[in-house]
């Protein structure tokens, strides 16, 4: 990684997503020095992904950042997102595994997709107790807070029990 790389990269980062134009610019540049840096690649295909919702590109670019760096802590959340959006439900699954043995991965980011992914299927139970794992991994009183609103929002999602159908049977 060069100081050039670095400055270009930086560069795109700080502009996304609020300039794309000088984002895709600044990559550009970073990609041309290094064609194989890992970051640059995951924040190509998170533009793909989170701009231009073209999920197919953007699978390219988290594949090839994959493969040129296995153990990024960048690239496995933004291709999980990725891949949930595009409703590749079973290659989420195998990310979100590999990525927990990620030492130093953000594993409340990671266990949060994972009920998400649960929650996509229609398993709100598992939704819940995936968020209870990612509660256990929050740090921060907003990570917590961002937990604890989806729990209540896949709450209010389940089923009520019918009460008055008991009361029935008993009369």
């Amino acid at each position: 990684m060069t100081l050039t790389k670095n400055k270009y990269y930086f560069e795109a980062l700080d502009n996304y997503p609020y300039s794309l134009p000088e984002c895709l610019e600044a990559l550009n540049y970073a990609l041309s020095y290094d064609p194989e840096d890992a970051d640059s690649l995951c924040l190509t295909g998170r533009v793909y992904s989170e701009m231009l919702s073209d999920y197919e590109k953007a699978k390219l670019y988290f594949e090839e950042a994959m493969l040129y760096d296995v153990n990024n802590l960048n690239t496995p959340q933004y291709y999980i997102k990725c891949l949930l959006d595009n409703e590749d439900f079973h290659e989420a699954a195998r990310l979100i595994e590999y990525a927990l043995k990620i030492k130093g991965i953000d594993k409340a980011t990671i266990w949060f997709y994972r009920s998400l992914l649960s929650e996509k299927r229609g398993s709100l139970k598992n939704a819940l107790k995936f968020l209870d794992e990612s509660a256990k991994y929050c740090f921060t009183e907003y990570s917590l807070n961002v937990v604890k609103d989806r729990k209540k929002f896949v709450k209010s999602k389940m089923p009520k029990k019918i009460k008055s159908k008991k009361k029935k049977e008993v009369k």
